[in-house]
């Protein structure tokens, strides 16, 4: 079989289409034929060793997969070849075929689209944990999303509209709004890139405040950092809630009166731990974004797919915010 493998540390270029055996079949595992795999920010920063998970090479990147069960390990219940999943395996997706835990699986729905389902589970399963369990957003509320065209944050978009939430999504281009509003967002507003120097942050501050309104925002939902992040901060509302959910732009330093002065949270958000520690709750997140998905609630956006020999194009256009919901690389 075919797998695209980093076989030493560096950037998408230095992935090798190889042909390698197919894995054995474990007792409690599933034996896969991968159909689609979507790409995420760990992908990034896995085969450059700025992950926190470093698997041992040779190994393949892709952290979540669609798939059709091609064999049933011992002790495995409710799956028979044939049946399609979604999973989140961390990494080794970029393969033709691959095992995985039985437990990890969740049954995708009868007619439902490969592509989508691969990229429905930890944008959207990270985002429904975020705001529902870290943010507490509630109905009639002011949700701001940063990066709000990119997978979390379309997701984020959509999951805030089913809330009942007010969604403003702050986004760097007006193509990027424009997939925002047609995700459901309220209101929308377009930020320079960074680095930004005093004024400029001190001109991203206002913008923030001015498009949150008044009140500011309850919830403050961020996949992005770096030196978006103390300007979004100062426009919380009182006793809002900062969600910390990825740094692409770098890891911020926040000056701890900001919290103090507006009696807010700043919240880390570890889908994975998450799912880990609570899989029952895990579990009940994921049927509700199955419900969502089937009733036309939420959908996941494609902004492109490539065939496995150009995975590496496909990390690439994440890594350069060029995506404009998910990319995913598809096995033919």
């Amino acid at each position: 079989m075919k797998a695209l493998l980093s076989t030493a540390p560096g950037g998408p270029d230095t992935l090798e289409l190889i042909e390698i055996d197919k894995p054995a079949l474990g007792k409690g595992e599933l034996a896969v034929r991968v159909l689609a795999c979507s790409i995420n920010y760990p992908d990034v920063l896995i085969i450059e060793d700025k992950y926190q998970m470093r698997p041992p090479r040779p190994f393949a990147p892709g952290a979540e997969i669609a798939g059709e069960v091609t064999e049933v390990g011992e002790g495995v219940e409710g799956w028979s070849p044939g049946d399609r999943l979604i999973a989140v395996t961390g990494f080794g997706g970029l393969v033709e075929h691959m095992t995985l835990e039985a437990a990890r699986a969740f049954h995708l729905p009868e007619g439902a689209d490969p592509v989508a389902g691969s990229a429905l589970l930890m944008t959207y399963a990270t985002t429904i944990h975020a705001l529902k369990d870290r943010g507490e957003l509630g109905e009639g509320q002011t949700l701001l999303v940063l990066g709000a065209a990119g997978g979390v944050g379309l997701a984020a978009v959509e999951i805030g509209k089913a809330m009942g939430a007010r969604v403003v999504a702050a986004v760097s281009s007006e193509d990027k709004a424009e997939a925002a509003r047609a995700a459901g967002a309220d209101a929308t507003m377009i930020y320079g890139r960074a680095p930004f120097d005093k004024e400029q942050s001190k001109a991203l501050s206002a913008a923030f405040k001015e498009a949150v309104g008044k009140g500011g925002a309850d919830v403050i939902y961020d996949p992005v950092g770096g030196d978006y992040c103390e300007p979004a901060l100062r426009s919380i509302a009182w006793e809002g809630r900062y969600l910390v959910v990825g740094f692409p732009a770098g890891i911020p330093k926040l000056p701890l009166n900001l919290t103090l002065l507006k009696s807010c949270d700043v919240r880390g958000v570890f889908w994975g731990g998450f799912a880990m520690r609570e899989p029952a709750r895990n579990a009940a997140h994921v049927e509700q974004l199955l419900d969502w998905w089937q009733a036309g609630t939420i959908t996941p956006r494609i902004d492109c797919t490539f065939p496995l020999e150009r995975g590496g194009e496909a990390i690439t256009r994440l890594a350069e915010r060029r995506a404009v919901g998910k990319v995913v690389v598809t096995m033919g």
